[in-house]
């Protein structure tokens, strides 16, 4: 009996403060959004799919522009980014928590860490396969496809190599970042697509994952793909 009346005693005390605590109005800050929250979300927008329908939706959309003006433009071209666009760093990103690790090996997929270096120069980075889709319909409409990414000239072999592998085949040239180059990504894009275009070319279609990938022009029409997984300004 004893024991009876300490356990509601003790269970008395307890829910005293429980309940006035549940009373008292809370004021929370301006905080932006959580950052555990954002990983939660992100990665259901992957896995259930609306990822990769948002991605194609957005690849019929250029694919059908494409087709549209290849046959009307002089020496029609169209400018690829790589990262997210024409390849998929999924297997890194999620292995990073959705952290940019830049050193370090990646040899324990699908665990973590994965350098961002290793993991490129590894040359296995899956292919967005509605990109490889509008790359060969450009070619087969007589449209050159130029590769202009924010990877530094010192991963050329392997990006090459891992375009290769993905089903990229005889493209016009791949624009790399030069090795020490710390600009922003429109720093050097905007004026790799005027370099094209100097040499007669007419960018009908630019696309990429990241605004700075469509900053500064030069091209008929920019198509942003979707990523909410990192940003590159």
């Amino acid at each position: 009996m004893k024991a009876l009346r300490a356990g509601f005693l003790a269970l008395a005390l307890f829910s005293i403060p429980f309940a006035s605590a549940q009373s008292i109005p809370q004021t929370t800050g301006r905080e932006p959004t959580n950052v555990g929250d954002a990983i939660i979300a992100a990665s259901a927008y992957h896995d259930s799919g609306r990822y990769e329908e948002d991605l194609n939706a957005v690849l019929k959309q250029a694919t059908d522009w494409v087709l549209q003006r290849a046959g009307k433009a002089r020496k029609p071209a169209i400018v690829l980014d790589i990262d997210e666009t024409s390849l998929s760093n999924w297997p890194a990103i999620r292995a990073n928590g959705f952290g940019y690790i830049v050193g370090g090996n990646c040899d324990a997929l699908p665990k973590g860490p994965c350098g961002a270096a290793a993991w490129e120069q590894s040359a296995q980075a899956p292919v967005i396969p509605a990109t490889l889709n509008l790359f060969r319909q450009a070619q087969a409409h007589r449209v050159t496809v130029f590769f202009i990414t924010g990877r530094y000239e010192n991963e050329r072999a392997a990006t090459a190599k891992n375009l290769l592998a993905a089903g990229y085949k005889n493209w016009g040239d791949l624009i790399l970042r030069p090795d020490g180059a710390h600009s922003y990504a429109a720093v050097y894009k905007a004026p790799a697509r005027a370099a094209i275009e100097a040499k007669g070319y007419t960018i009908i279609a630019n696309l990429g994952d990241q605004p700075s990938d469509l900053a500064g022009s030069h091209a008929e029409r920019a198509f942003l793909l979707p990523n909410p997984f990192y940003r590159v300004p």
